[in-house]
């Protein structure tokens, strides 16, 4: 019997943690035996809420074992850091001497990073987190994918890239053929592979995802709009009609959104000084960096950072 183990933080992801239960459950009734047996505990110790607002009781309390899991997952979702439990870190360090597999879904990757265990590691987790995550931990490569499952590691984006994630588990532990019957099963199509993209690109043109490429690698100090033309081997002219054609836009708009979007992540997800964000996303000012956020969004980035911590997670 493969035994899990999975740590639910407050506001963690419902949808989440019942794909990877529900996963588990259908393949377990279509070998027609208990193959897989989970427990769920809590960060608190005690029942906590969900991002539906829905109660989750602990099947057990305290941390304790771990020898025995072969996989552990922490589900998070908006608040991943409102407690610490003191004694995960010990269960944690048990389960992987025994050789299990440790993952985080959603923003529990961010807590399996912050507790040392993604070092070496590529790491997935929601795309709404990623910004905070890499200011957290340069170090850590993060894949733009929806899940990644290595010898040690499984972390995924949260949603329905769980289900796709355990099944890539279960494809592993057990045998490709349960997982394609599981996912038969659960009206779930073809198994995603973990490269799988959590957004859809911005469009199919080659040059403008090239374009896109380069102004996201440099939205901290922004290069001149004629640079990026000339590294795309194109003229500025010729640029701009390619864009508006193909994404509406002139260069300029579409490089103020990817910084604005890198800005929006910065507020919601992290506690980064607003000037600091300014400065991260290319405006060399907060005057500047306000001025910009207010007439696009109609809000101050600390009123919006305020509102979005009330509201747990928004979109303008």
């Amino acid at each position: 019997m493969l035994r899990v183990c999975l740590v639910l933080f407050p506001r963690f992801q419902m949808l989440a943690y019942v794909l990877a239960t529900e996963t588990m459950r259908i393949a377990n009734k279509h070998c027609g035996k208990e193959l897989f047996s989970w427990e769920t505990r809590t960060a608190t110790a005690d029942p906590v809420v969900a991002s539906n607002g829905a109660l989750v009781a602990p099947d057990k309390t305290g941390w304790s074992g771990g020898e025995a899991f072969d996989l552990v997952l922490l589900c998070a979702g908006y608040e991943p850091f409102a407690v610490r439990p003191a004694g995960l870190g010990a269960l944690l360090a048990r389960a992987d001497r025994a050789g299990a597999v440790l993952g985080g879904l959603d923003t529990g990757t961010m807590v399996l990073a912050r507790l040392g265990y993604l070092a070496g590691h590529q790491a997935v987790l929601h795309h709404e987190a990623e910004a905070g995550f890499r200011e957290a931990w340069p170090e850590i490569a993060v894949s733009d994918g929806i899940y990644c499952l290595d010898e040690k590691r499984l972390t995924a984006a949260g949603g329905t890239a769980t289900g796709d994630a355990i099944l890539a588990w279960i494809a592993r532990t057990v045998s490709p053929e349960l997982a394609a019957a599981t996912s038969e099963d659960m009206a779930h199509g073809t198994i995603r592979g973990g490269a799988e993209r959590q957004r859809r690109q911005m469009t199919a043109d080659p040059v403008l995802l090239e374009m896109t490429g380069l102004m996201t690698a440099h939205l901290a100090e922004p290069l001149e709009l004629a640079e990026i033309a000339n590294r795309l081997g194109l003229s500025p002219k010729r640029l701009r009609t390619r864009c508006v054609k193909g994404l509406g836009q002139v260069p300029s708009q579409v490089y103020l959104r990817l910084r604005l979007d890198h800005a929006l992540d910065l507020l919601r997800n992290t506690e980064i000084p607003v000037t600091d964000i300014a400065i991260a996303t290319g405006f060399g000012s907060l005057a500047g960096f306000s001025r910009t956020f207010r007439a696009t969004y109609r809000a101050t980035p600390r009123s919006f950072r305020a509102g979005a911590a009330r509201a747990g997670s928004s979109v303008p």
